[in-house]
């Protein structure tokens, strides 16, 4: 790509700062738009009823004519869990590694879309020139097979975006990172560096997958009379190729458990990323057949999820496999931020039941430490730091990690999901901001639920609902039945029977007065309700429930 003169290359986050998850990120020049990864995050607590968190794509749909494709580094959820959602709004091609797109594949055969959406797979060093861009990919090694980074060309300079790696010298499956390429392009001139700082407050570096498999080894030695269940992240397709080494190494046979484990190992293993010696991995049902100390189950569920499979074995309510005093357990993982106290009960219904639970080292991070991310800096050598993926926290420590490698404050930018930041060899700034912000996806419905419909489903969760139902006559408007109140998660009726007389003689008054004053719009009759019913509850209870008044007309 030629250098033109004052062309300034745009670089806008829509989502995947100030958080972990819904990574998407659009870069502009010219007449083209180019986007990295479309992930999707899950809803914290007080969004209530909420299954998936997309991003906002209303900048997008506005240049829609802009927009050339989407690359993807890797195939996790907070990198690709979206694409269906977004594709059916911006309709282009998904460029993709092997087993990234086997994942995106699975995504978009869920939602009926696999013949609508075009897909490229992409292997290490291959250019692809799009619009007024043109992006290389580069290996690098994560939790995950198949990551890589994005080197993206344009005319502006070039822009290095590491998508979430580590330095792995001895990764389980394929070759360690790319570290040679990496050095080579920041030989050309670097405009900017994007790098993952999801560990970038911790020093030193991460170990290498492999060590978990000898923690496993240890484990499985140690437990030679114990049925053993390791829960990990689905999506961990080398934590899984070890737990079947182990498995198979100690004569135990391996069941799986977790719909999203048995789809990506299904298409792991199909795509030859996953090796399984014959006769190991078994069904359920058949592992009944071989006693306790011979079997594995790999689950999901690390998290705490409530709906995974090993929060309802833990629970008893697991159709196929309860647990038994003795069995041990492996979590794998580290509790993702929030998730710490749902590990926590986790670990002690399983304690409870007499399990016996092992959580250390027995996982590793697939996020560079300090030092990684200092030698990724000293062998692309940017013009200007952008810390990505990662909370506020995370994005600060990296940008101190930066500084002290020598680089200016003004050469590091850390931004906010819809910053619109503009750079080019001359400089650097952010000069407008776009909108951005959270979908909320709930069951079949995307972003019918807002901010308006949470906050009334907080206001039912804290406080309940008051229902008074009324028939006015038609023409006069005088009150022929009720008012009659009916209440949910507010107080319990049959303990509350003096409360909800006085309720009744409250409104018998209200409607007295509306009356004799010829009140007959609907809306001051339910305005006149909701005060007086409201005023009162609040001075008997302290409660403010929502009141709904429902006037039918005969």
């Amino acid at each position: 790509m030629k250098k033109k003169d004052n062309l300034k290359l745009k670089i806008i986050p829509l989502g995947g700062l100030e958080q972990i998850g819904m990574n998407i990120t659009a870069f502009e020049i010219e007449d083209s738009i180019i986007v990295v990864d479309c992930g999707v995050s899950f809803p914290e607590d007080d969004m209530l009823g909420i299954d998936l968190v997309v991003p906002d794509i209303s900048y997008l749909q506005a240049n829609l004519d802009k927009v050339k494709g989407f690359f993807i580094t890797h195939g996790h959820e907070d990198h690709i869990g979206a694409i269906p959602y977004v594709m059916k709004e911006v309709n282009v091609p998904i460029y993709a590694t092997k087993l990234t797109n086997g994942l995106i594949e699975n995504k978009l055969k869920e939602h009926n879309m696999l013949t609508k959406v075009k897909r490229k797979v992409v292997k290490y060093g291959q250019h692809i020139n799009l619009g007024a861009f043109r992006v290389e990919f580069i290996k690098t090694n994560h939790s995950i097979q198949d990551a890589a980074a994005l080197a993206i060309y344009s005319a502006a300079g070039i822009v290095v975006h590491t998508g979430d790696f580590k330095v792995d010298y001895t990764p389980v499956f394929g070759d360690a990172i790319d570290l040679p390429r990496l050095g080579e392009i920041g030989k050309k001139g670097v405009l900017a560096l994007m790098c993952d700082s999801t560990n970038a407050e911790r020093p030193g570096f991460t170990m290498s997958e492999k060590t978990v498999g000898k923690t496993f080894d240890a484990i499985f030695s140690e437990h030679t009379n114990s049925r053993i269940f390791v829960a990990t992240f689905a999506s961990n397709v080398d934590r899984v190729q070890q737990i079947i080494n182990s498995a198979y190494k100690y004569g135990r046979k391996v069941g799986v458990e977790g719909r999203s484990m048995v789809n990506i190992i299904t298409t792991a293993t199909e795509l030859g990323y996953i090796s399984i010696p014959e006769n190991t991995l078994l069904d359920i049902e058949e592992l009944k057949n071989y006693p306790d100390e011979k079997t594995v189950l790999i689950t999901t569920g690390s998290q705490g999820e409530s709906m995974a499979a090993l929060s309802r074995m833990a629970s008893g309510m697991h159709k196929k496999i309860s647990i038994k005093p003795g069995d041990a357990i492996i979590l794998s993982s580290h509790p993702i931020p929030g998730n710490e106290k749902a590990v926590s009960k986790i670990i002690n219904e399983l304690s409870r039941q007499g399990a016996n639970v092992i959580f250390q080292d027995t996982h590793v991070s697939g996020h560079a430490c300090q030092e990684e991310i200092k030698l990724i800096y000293s062998l692309v050598r940017p013009k200007y730091a952008i810390p990505v993926h990662g909370e506020y926290k995370h994005l600060i420590a990296q940008a101190k990690v930066v500084e002290e490698l020598g680089y200016s404050k003004d050469d590091i930018f850390v931004l906010s999901s819809g910053d619109v930041l503009e750079l080019n060899e001359d400089g650097a700034a952010v000069v407008d901001h776009v909108q951005t912000g959270n979908v909320f996806v709930d069951g079949l419905g995307i972003g019918d639920v807002g901010n308006i419909v949470l906050r009334d489903r907080q206001h039912l969760a804290e406080d309940g609902i008051i229902i008074v139902v009324m028939t006015l006559e038609s023409g006069s408007g005088q009150l022929l039945a009720g008012p009659d109140i009916v209440s949910r998660g507010f107080v319990y009726v049959r303990g509350s029977e003096s409360l909800m007389d006085e309720a009744k003689q409250v409104l018998n008054l209200t409607m007295d007065h509306c009356m004799q004053k010829n009140i007959s719009d609907w809306g001051k009759i339910k305005y006149e309700i909701k005060d007086a019913l409201g005023e009162f509850v609040w001075k008997k209870t302290k409660r403010r429930p929502m009141i709904m008044p429902i006037i039918m007309e005969v």
